[in-house]
């Protein structure tokens, strides 16, 4: 690796502050929640010279980060060949010492920079073969053996990579045999300005709104989330708090509108992080609703934490994992995804009970605080970068 002998005798931080990183997206913005806010802010405060180089509107440098912009593509077919080639051509001008890409398009990308003698890391968001199964833009007859594909392909590569970082075990556990540097790096929160915010906000002064913040999509139980509010009782002044990019096909978004629920939402659009926590400190409770395919029985969304961390009750789909994760924190009421009475009878639950609200909201704060927290999912991160780069690890 370049600059080790030259730094056998220094510090550990200079030896990391010598250590340059470079993360790769093109499929996320390089301010993603996960790929910026948390991992890379995290490894710059660990002493190392970090990069991102991502869609985003212009290159920047935020919290000893710096940006290196890509420019989005309208079609995902020019993303995957022009943009990843754009980025293939970025990377290898920056001359990090370590690459840690994000999404599957650019494992070929990660296979040449290991070929060039670069250290690669592979952060595995999804699991891919499962994921291909759900997709609605493919046909259903390709769905079985484009998934067989996938799962070649990411087993071939991975073994080459220098290290895995897998967001939930159970996606780790498809590489445990494969690569023996494979960690879980969970999604979890930053918790300072998440919980003080919303500790700051008593809850009688928030709206008897609840939210859902994240990819409109029919898979994700958009259209039950929206025909629910049709349900509750009309003295309720209930609003359903909507953010997030909008996936939806034209005649989806079209009749989603045309829903008598849809007089009860309110859309926010895509916003920053920051925008989205005023929503989670405003409103009663947070909906996570996707529906019993494959790719979901086993995912452990952001969202779920985030709103435990802001203190609300987690309105959830009655999946055996999250069964697990907001039931013995005490604060998740389960509901057929598919079945928008129930979802409103949650609802309408958590609007007319204040008080039980309130208690759930605490106690998966206090869940949040103590076990699912950035702090020590970035100190695995730390520690996997230390042992791959031989580093001991930085303050």
């Amino acid at each position: 690796m370049r600059g080790t002998s030259d730094t056998a005798n220094a510090s550990p931080a200079a030896k990391a502050a010598r250590l340059k990183i470079c993360h790769l997206t093109t499929v996320h913005s390089a301010t993603d929640p996960r790929i910026f806010h948390k991992e890379c802010r995290s490894l710059a405060r660990a002493g190392f010279e970090v990069t991102v180089i991502g869609p985003h509107p212009q290159d920047d440098l935020r919290d000893s980060v710096r940006i290196r912009s890509l420019r989005r593509e309208p079609s995902r077919l020019a993303r995957m060949t022009r943009t990843v080639w754009r980025l293939f051509s970025e990377a290898r001008s920056e001359g990090a010492d370590l690459y840690h890409f994000h999404d599957p398009e650019l494992i070929p990308v990660g296979l040449l920079l290991r070929a060039r003698g670069k250290h690669v890391v592979y952060d595995i968001h999804e699991d891919l073969p499962k994921d291909v199964l759900s997709k609605p833009y493919l046909p259903k007859w390709s769905r079985a053996p484009i998934s067989w594909a996938m799962n070649l392909v990411e087993r071939l590569a991975c073994g080459r990579f220098s290290g895995l970082v897998a967001v939930t075990p159970s996606i780790a556990d498809r590489f445990q045999n494969i690569n023996r540097r494979t960690v879980v790096v969970h999604n979890f929160p930053y918790t300072d300005e998440l919980v003080q915010g919303a500790t700051a906000i008593p809850w009688s002064s928030r709206r008897p709104a609840v939210t859902y913040v994240g990819g409109i999509m029919i898979q994700r139980a958009i259209k039950e989330m929206v025909a629910a509010m049709h349900l509750l009782p009309a003295s309720l002044p209930a609003t359903l708090e909507l953010a997030g990019p909008e996936i939806l096909t034209a005649e989806e978004s079209a009749q989603l509108r045309k829903d008598a629920g849809w007089s009860r939402t309110q859309y926010h659009g895509f916003l920053n992080q920051p925008q989205t926590f005023d929503i989670l400190r405003n409103v009663r409770a947070g909906l996570v609703l996707f529906h019993p395919e494959p790719n979901h029985l086993e995912a452990m969304p952001q969202k779920i934490f985030e709103y435990m961390g802001a203190g609300l009750p987690v309105i959830a789909s009655d999946f055996p994992l999250w069964r697990r994760i907001l039931g013995d924190a005490g604060c998740g009421i389960f509901v057929n995804p598919e079945s928008p009475a129930e979802i409103a009878k949650a609802i309408e639950y958590v609007l007319t009970h204040p008080g039980e609200a309130e208690a759930m909201g605490r106690r998966g704060q206090a869940a949040v605080l103590e076990r699912f927290n950035w702090r020590s999912e970035s100190q695995k991160l730390v520690a996997l970068y230390d042992e791959i780069g031989n580093r001991p690890c930085a303050a």
